[in-house]
């Protein structure tokens, strides 16, 4: 029962913390490291102590799963060679660096505890990285580093620990080697291995449920089959979770896609930020120990300084090296420009410890000396990187002027992947045109799609606040039927004449599509504070038309449809400039639709957007954006 109510009231204070946080933009991963910290020390606190075991079977699993299922594994292989000098070069050159301050600073402290010390530390954590890094809006490339690089180091900072503590004083580089292959081999065969097994099961499940629930149980059975084999229990969990995420669209129903992303979203909500309150409740005994092991007090203080000092400075000192000598990276897919040294800055500057920093320094055996230092060490480092480094991240991106992903941009990308994909759709039921339809489904077929498509169009332009578009009225008045309906759904259920089965299924189908535009109207939200919409560099290669088309041209009018003013009709919604002629006309998303009778009339294939700060073009001969 004490058990019970620890964990109930652990939970309940970093749900209350997070969503505080969330309410006022603080950076929860610090705000619960320094709450833990200063809560160890209260007596009503019941003292925590984390194991190694705990944390690397329990904790770190669905944490690395969970992040795994959402990296796109294309950007991961777009960013494979900086992601790899990452996750093996830095680590083993954080170890070795680390290894010889703590030896200098300390000469008590042994080569093999001295290395023990540096493959702790050397890992940035994936939970830091990512909760701090999209908190605080970086560009996508760098957030992508910075989780590939997260997902794999640990393997290599625990394949370099285990060595260190088992060779004992004649630490081995030919050593080092094989146990980094054997773990490297094992990990991703069994990863492999379970996404292959996960992959075939998935084929024949349909229940959401049961979908579900072996997602899971993967995370943990493939860390504990790697681990059991001598591979890398790390490697195999996120070879399997890229790997199922990558091919969910093919492998899972849509059902079971909504229903594990949401279980995994909370799963990793409440693990993240309990990971933190974790750290810092560790202060109050590892302090307490390390003072009962009578190590001088200035000798501790230069072991924490030092040792955070260094993964600080190493990380940067090899960061700009790898970037201009081995990296070489190409041009960013969403600028078309090769990454500026302002990106290696971040990169280098963004080395947030963690749990598995932690997990690894409580695995340190008790025969080392100054043990109780080590492990203190660790968590200066683990909560030094969360405070100082995560706390100045956003400052040092605003002073290098990066740019967090704009949301007019991704709208505008949204836009035109809807119509590529409706293109292809009626591409499909053009095959069946010629089939009878008394019901008229086809057309009912296409105007769906022709909805689809102007509803993603209407999220860029310059409509003011007050000016709602079709679809944002047509969100307003279907969200207040819903409601009509589910009351009236509701009522019926009180009277208990319908069963309790079919009540439910109705209500859950008028939840979806409330879901459905609840998204929809928060992602408007997001394009308020935008700037610029240019295009979407390097993303779609422009067509013939595109490329003769020119940037801009004159037009007869300023600010308005030709053809509705010239039929009294003045309720269009975007307005898009043809680049042969110069004819202001309005967009799909408006009753007259004259952009699209005009290129029918005219053959002219590229019109601009009319609208107030967007650059972009679109051919209607080949569906291209540019």
């Amino acid at each position: 029962m004490h058990l019970a109510l620890s964990l109930a009231a652990l939970a309940a204070v970093v749900i209350a913390v997070a969503a505080f946080c969330r309410r006022f933009d603080l950076p929860a991963p610090i705000i619960l490291v320094v709450l833990g910290a200063a809560g160890s020390f209260l007596p009503f606190v019941p003292e925590v102590h984390l194991t190694s075991e705990v944390v690397l079977v329990g904790l770190l699993p669905p944490l690395l799963y969970g992040a795994a299922l959402q990296t796109s594994l294309v950007d991961f292989n777009a960013n494979r060679r900086a992601i790899l000098l990452l996750s093996i070069g830095l680590v083993a050159f954080t170890t070795v660096g680390v290894a010889v301050v703590a030896h200098y600073v300390i000469p008590g402290v042994t080569w093999p505890a001295a290395f023990a010390l540096g493959a702790v530390v050397a890992p940035p954590d994936a939970v830091s990285a990512t909760a701090i890094a999209r908190r605080i809006g970086i560009p996508r490339r760098i957030v992508t580093i910075l989780e590939g690089e997260s997902l794999l180091n640990d393997a290599t900072a625990l394949v370099a620990f285990r060595t260190a503590i088992a060779v004992g004083a004649t630490v081995s580089v030919l050593q080092v080697g094989r146990d980094f292959l054997l773990a490297a081999v094992g990990g991703v065969a069994v990863g492999l291995l379970m996404y292959f097994l996960v992959g075939r099961l998935r084929r024949r499940i349909t229940d959401p449920v049961i979908d579900t629930s072996v997602s899971l149980v993967t995370p943990f059975v493939a860390y504990v089959a790697a681990e059991t084999v001598h591979g890398s229990g790390v490697l195999a969990v996120v070879i399997a979770g890229l790997l199922l995420g990558h091919k969910a669209p093919i492998l899972q129903t849509a059902t079971s896609r909504i229903a594990e992303r949401l279980n995994w979203r909370t799963i990793e909500f409440l693990l993240e930020n309990t990971v933190f309150l974790l750290i810092g409740l560790q202060a109050r005994w590892i302090l307490r120990d390390v003072a009962a092991s009578g190590v001088p007090v200035s000798d501790v203080v230069k072991l924490c300084v030092s040792t955070f000092l260094a993964v600080v400075v190493l990380r940067l000192v090899w960061v700009f090296p790898a970037r201009y000598l081995l990296v070489r990276p190409g041009r960013d897919r969403e600028t078309g420009r090769h990454p500026s040294w302002q990106y290696t800055a971040v990169l280098g500057w963004a080395g947030m410890r963690g749990v598995v920093t932690l997990a690894a320094a409580f695995a340190i055996p008790e025969s080392f000396d100054y043990r109780e230092t080590l492990i203190l060490t660790a968590l200066v480092v683990a909560a030094g990187t969360l405070t100082v480094q995560g706390s100045t991240l956003p400052m040092l991106v605003r002073w290098l002027k990066l740019t967090a992903p704009d949301p007019r941009e991704d709208a505008l990308a949204r836009a035109a992947l809807f119509e590529k994909a409706s293109a292809a759709g009626l591409e499909m039921l053009d095959l069946h045109s010629r089939e009878d339809d008394p019901f008229n489904t086809i057309e009912a077929l296409r105007q769906r799609a022709e909805q689809r498509n102007t509803a993603a169009w209407e999220r860029l332009g310059s409509t003011h606040p007050e000016d709602e578009t079709p679809s944002e009225a047509y969100a307003r008045l279907r969200l207040e039927m819903l409601q009509a309906e589910r009351q009236k759904v509701l009522h019926v259920r009180s009277t208990g004449t319908i069963p309790h089965e079919v009540v439910e299924d109705v209500l859950a189908a008028l939840d979806i599509e409330e879901s459905m535009l609840d998204v929809r109207n928060a992602r408007t939200a997001e394009l308020e504070n935008a700037e610029t919409v240019r295009g979407i560099a390097g993303t779609i290669a422009a067509c013939e038309h595109l490329k003769a088309a020119p940037h801009d041209v004159e037009s007869r009018v300023e600010f308005e449809c030709e053809d509705c003013v010239r039929d009294g009709f003045t309720a269009w919604v975007h307005l898009r400039k043809c680049l042969e002629c110069g004819h202001m006309a309005c967009c799909d998303s408006s009753p007259r639709k004259h952009a699209s009778a005009h290129f029918d009339g005219t053959g002219h294939p590229v019109m601009r957007s009319a609208e107030p700060g967007e650059e972009w073009r679109w051919c209607f001969v080949d569906n291209r954006l540019g």
